[in-house]
């Protein structure tokens, strides 16, 4: 092999992909080998990182956003010397492998985040920038920059025509991220042929008008000097975040799949690699070869990542001596843990203060939160008066103005969802989000992979009911509930009034490992008195006993979420006087109530008492979890109507009189 070693590298990622798809026998081959040149400018010439601290605060985030192509990001991984062995490339897409078919954060080293799904890995990278403009404003100083790191994405023509990914753009511009760069890989090809049989819209006028610094290299992808300038010039713009569109060939070098779907989804077959490394001058018969001088070129990069992080120290140490409480806060930031004391003033709202909408409950308890978590940021989709989200003392964060912790994320429910999981992956901030509850149909695809990856991003999840009332059915949430309660790893906890609302907000915070969506309601609900009951322990437990039954006779168990809890408190009351002893259960959350001991879950729901009632103001799917094959449930499986929500109530059987006679007849006592 007679190559100059840029080449043989370049040819290395090449066969690399080739030979790891076909060993799987799945896999998408051809956008690695188009661009394999790219990845060897990126790596080799451009980006910032530590192989050996792949979590290195100020190295420079990539996204490959286009996550079907993941063999290259895998190929140039382990050529740069991640912990990503030659056995792990060999072993893609198996069971239990590194590889999996689609990048995963926190699966392999190097991954920034989760990709797949075209369009997320866009947002997310958004949501990256956001967060280092966000820390670089709060924390650099002159003479003394900590935060200085870019965020790259590539991305595909499917990233692209995906809606969501424009939401994210049009943010980006409006914020003027100019450490934002994106690659546009204009292959011209889908699955199901040429780009033209769906698209013809103009890229690089979409993005001029969203306010991005836009640069179109044409047919170019295997020029080096062309992609370090325009990698180059994108990095030196800072008022405007990059697109740079590079006219690739899907399949370069197969003779027979070269600019074709063929290429995209399926390997090329034996023959095809046998006649594509002809082509890049390449031993037809190795596999997973990888010369010896490439390994030792590209490996430079761990000596180079040392030098880098090593350098950075420095300067942070120079800064912690300078600026003691300023290297204490970003320490903190970073750390993400609670600070001693956070919630030693949250609110305990007294029942003699009336009722109070959980919504604005929450507002109160988010700006407690905010005054001792300075790191917790967010905003709302066009709706903070709604969703009571504004974090008091601050203004909106804006071009110019990063430090801000207030985000209006404009009415783009999907890229405030995907972005606050950017923001929680690039560390530095505690990242939320609002909307009205109906509309997590618009962002259930980013909560989706925030579940996933594990983020703790919290969701504030507004008019939660048919209680939205006149609004009707279109902004009515009733199958809601049962379908994110579907979705693993994401925490659901739908308060029953103003002090569960402070405790799902502790619950929240404290949470680390996945998501936390609260729901709350628009309608005011009366404050309960829980007399003994510890309500805190109780809501971060899942459910508790809010009301125990009078005397040592159980003869039924009344549980509820959210507003749903003030009708069996009240039919408790009315049955007792029938001499049917009812216990009254809060569940605010299935999911961490899961989660408790069996001991607890029994003392709670007692085995023995079969006979139960459930009631929620939406689907009744998967209620029979805790009321069982004998209890019965007041729900909702229908859509439901326009009409003030009192109305609604009352037509939908959300009454104490209702729930009274569904009681008496469940003990055997008739209506």
């Amino acid at each position: 092999m007679a190559h100059d070693i840029e080449s043989l590298s370049i040819n290395t990622i090449r066969t690399l992909a080739m030979d790891a798809v076909q060993q799987a026998n799945s896999g998408h081959p051809g956008t690695p080998m188009a661009l394999a040149p790219l990845a060897y400018v990126l790596w080799q010439r451009i980006l910032r990182y530590n192989p050996r601290n792949p979590a290195w605060f100020n190295r420079d985030r990539f996204v490959l956003s286009a996550g079907h192509a993941s063999m290259l990001q895998y190929a140039i991984l382990h050529l740069t010397g991640y912990d990503l062995s030659l056995d792990d490339l060999k072993n893609f897409r198996q069971w239990g492998s590194r590889t999996p078919g689609h990048p995963e954060f926190g699966h392999t080293p190097g991954i920034e985040t989760t990709t797949g799904p075209l369009g997320q890995g866009i947002m997310n990278s958004v949501g990256m920038a956001i967060a280092e403009a966000h820390l670089a404003a709060l924390f650099n100083r002159p003479g003394h920059t900590i935060v200085d790191h870019c965020t790259y994405a590539i991305c595909g023509d499917g990233d692209l025509m995906e809606g969501a990914s424009h939401e994210a753009a049009s943010l980006a511009g409006h914020l003027g991220l100019g450490k934002l760069i994106c690659i546009f890989d204009d292959n011209h090809i889908t699955i199901e042929g040429s780009t033209a049989l769906s698209c013809s819209d103009s890229a690089a006028s979409r993005f001029e008008g969203y306010g991005w610094h836009v640069v179109n290299l044409g047919d170019k992808a295997n020029d080096l000097e062309t992609l370090t300038a325009a990698l180059t010039t994108a990095r030196a713009e800072t008022e405007r975040p990059s697109l740079i569109i590079l006219r690739s060939h899907i399949g370069y070098g197969a003779p027979h799949r070269q600019d074709t779907p063929a290429a995209h989804g399926e390997p090329l077959g034996e023959e095809e690699i046998r006649l594509a490394k002809r082509f890049y001058g390449w031993p037809e018969e190795e596999k997973f070869l990888v010369p010896e001088e490439v390994r030792t070129h590209l490996g430079e990069a761990a000596e180079r990542g040392k030098v880098l992080e090593a350098g950075w120290n420095c300067c942070f140490e120079t800064y912690r001596k300078k600026y003691p409480e300023l290297a204490e806060a970003f320490l903190a930031a970073l750390a993400g843990e609670l600070p001693e004391g956070w919630d030693d003033d949250l609110p305990v709202f007294s029942p003699e203060k009336g009722s109070l909408a959980t919504r604005a409950a929450s507002g109160t308890v988010l700006n407690a939160v905010a005054a001792k978590v300075p790191w917790l940021v967010g905003g709302s989709a066009d709706l903070s008066p709604s969703t009571k989200t504004l974090i008091a003392g601050s203004g909106y964060l804006a071009k110019g103005s990063y430090g801000e912790r207030n985000i209006a994320w404009g009415i783009r429910e999907h890229a405030m969802c995907a972005c606050a999981s950017g923001m929680a992956l690039h560390g530095g901030v505690r990242p939320f989000g609002a909307t009205f509850f109906v509309f997590t149909d618009y962002a259930r695809p980013a909560i989706r992979l925030a579940a996933l990856m594990g983020l703790p991003v919290i969701y504030v999840m507004t008019h939660d009911s048919i209680g939205v009332g006149e609004d009707g059915p279109t902004h009515q949430p009733v199958e809601h509930l049962a379908s994110l309660r579907a979705m693993p790893n994401l925490c659901i906890i739908r308060p029953a009034d103003a002090n569960e609302t402070t405790d799902a907000w502790r619950a929240a915070m404290e949470r680390r490992n996945g998501p936390t969506m609260l729901v709350l309601t628009r309608q005011n609900l009366p404050i309960l008195d829980r007399n003994s009951v510890a309500s805190d322990q109780g809501v971060c437990k899942g459910g508790y006993i809010l009301s125990r039954e009078k005397g040592s006779r159980l003869d039924i168990i009344l549980m509820a979420s959210g507003s749903e809890v003030q009708l069996i408190r009240s039919a408790q009351n009315a049955l007792a006087m029938a001499n049917i002893a009812a216990r009254v259960v809060s569940m605010p959350s299935w999911e961490l109530f899961r989660e408790q001991p069996r001991e607890y879950r029994d003392a709670v729901l007692p085995p023995s008492v079969t006979t139960r009632l459930a009631v929620e103001a939406g689907s009744s799917f998967g209620w029979h979890e805790w009321v069982g094959d004998r209890g019965e449930i007041i729900a909702i499986d229908r859509f439901g109507a326009s009409a003030p929500a009192g109305e609604i109530f009352k037509q939908l059987g959300f009454t104490v009189e209702n729930v009274v006679t569904t009681a008496r007849k469940l003990v055997g006592l008739g209506g």
